[in-house]
């Protein structure tokens, strides 16, 4: 186990970041969000979604390994029970660092997924957001990253 704010400088200390759940219809999703932010602070991201061709005018994926030279971290945004198959999939690809997003809901958490994951050699962050820590927080994920902290949604460990 170790300190979240140390899981979260590593998970980000990696360029290429796939984000799953990422919708056709951006809005205010959640994975929408996180995947806008990574590509303004410089980070190479994909969008990973079966059910399009495309998202925010960029190419999206069916899965994982439809990426072209493959990723070194996984950020979860679908539904927790989708979170296991997620998993599996980075196992079999040797991708070692995963993020459940989390906000004010029970987000993408899978609990049961989580340990499957660390079981199999992974460091899974099992809520929060990446944007709530440097280098792509601000503000106002700063605060919620406290709030979130006092109900349990942000791990204080992984």
């Amino acid at each position: 186990m170790q300190p979240i704010k140390n899981a979260a400088a590593d998970f980000l200390s990696h360029q290429r970041i796939a984000v799953t759940g990422v919708s056709r219809n951006a809005g205010s999703h959640g994975s929408n969000a996180v995947y806008r932010r990574l590509k303004e602070r410089g980070y190479v991201v994909y969008a990973v979604n079966p059910h399009t061709e495309q998202v925010e005018g960029d190419t999206a994926y069916p899965d994982l390994k439809s990426i072209p030279g493959g990723v070194e971290a996984v950020v979860i945004g679908t539904r927790p029970e989708r979170a296991q198959s997620t998993l599996e999939e980075c196992a079999g690809l040797g991708i070692t660092q995963v993020w459940m997003h989390r906000g004010p809901g029970g987000g993408s958490v899978s609990e049961e997924a989580a340990e499957w994951g660390r079981g199999h050699g992974m460091t899974v962050i099992a809520g929060g957001c990446p944007l709530m820590f440097d280098p792509t927080a601000d503000a106002g994920h700063k605060m919620m990253r406290w709030m979130f902290s006092l109900n349990g949604n942000v791990p204080r460990t992984t």
